[in-house]
């Protein structure tokens, strides 16, 4: 048995899909080439990400099917929402920014919490919204003592890496604050199982707003500095193996193995690398993953 659910947004394109009686709902269906596109409307402003979503869900919804709940209250013990992998459209487009006065509502308080519980369930160092279906701009990260003490020593001091608490900024805005860069391997949880080598900033600062929508300005050197860019090139729709050094992507499995010729040297992070091959195959936060 099936009923009919009219998309009016798509009345041109699919003007009726069937729906299984027993499925959560039409969102699932939709075929992927028309998921996330938002409807154009001549002679209107574009309206607030957070007005009028559950409308929207339909034209932008991720294939992870979160969305469709987005900012809904969960049952004890309710499933985390899943990590959106590449190849979904959320990944690829930039995201929308939240107005201030909604960062305090339930809805984005909730997305925040999520966010935190999937990244630090993954486990992994880092993690943007739109990695969970939601294109808003939010990102959480968090560099632990623990995550740290699994990683090899000489490969701490090559990284710069230290720990820092649970950081949640909206909204961000990412600037350089010297040409300094470095080459070093990063993982994603959307690119699960590869790693590739990329350039970075050494020294950035991230301004935005913390999760009560306070002025919030982050300094940042070395890894923590790496992961902050990391994340909000996740906000402009990118992921790391779009600026990645080309001929360095690879398996986890293959990270011990020597790089191409013509690819920049690691330097001191080399050593690091091949003695801690083993250990990064069952850990993911040994490079970063976010």
């Amino acid at each position: 048995m099936t009923t009919t659910v009219t998309v009016h947004r798509l009345s041109n394109l699919l003007p009726s899909l069937p729906v299984p009686s027993d499925a959560t709902g039409a969102l699932f269906l939709l075929p992927n080439s028309l998921r996330f596109s938002t409807s154009y409307h001549p002679g209107r402003s574009r309206r607030s990400p957070l007005l009028g979503l559950q409308k929207r869900t339909l034209t932008r919804v991720s294939a992870a099917g979160w969305f469709s709940g987005f900012g809904a209250k969960k049952s004890k013990g309710a499933a985390l929402p899943e990590i959106v992998k590449a190849g979904d459209p959320v990944l690829h487009e930039p995201a929308d920014e939240v107005p201030s006065r909604e960062i305090g509502s339930e809805k984005i308080q909730k997305i925040i919490d999520d966010m935190v519980s999937a990244m630090r369930k993954a486990p992994g160092v880092g993690l943007a919204a739109p990695q969970i279906g939601v294109p808003l701009k939010i990102i959480v990260l968090e560099d632990t003592k623990e995550y740290i003490s699994y990683a090899p020593k000489n490969e701490i001091e090559a990284q710069d890496r230290h720990p820092f608490d649970l950081l949640v900024i909206v909204n961000p805005k990412l600037k350089k604050k010297s040409n300094k860069t470095a080459f070093f391997f990063e993982g994603c949880l959307s690119v699960d199982g590869f790693r590739a080598v990329v350039e970075r900033y050494l020294e950035v600062e991230v301004s935005g707003l913390d999760r009560n929508g306070h002025p919030i300005k982050i300094d940042a050197i070395g890894w923590q500095a790496r992961i902050l860019q990391h994340e909000c090139d996740h906000l402009d729709g990118t992921l790391y193996v779009d600026k990645m050094v080309p001929r360095t992507f690879r398996t986890v499995e293959n990270l011990g193995l020597p790089l191409a010729m013509g690819c920049p040297p690691l330097d001191s992070f080399k050593e690091a690398l091949v003695s801690a091959v083993v250990w990064n195959s069952n850990f993911r936060f040994f490079l970063g993953t976010t």
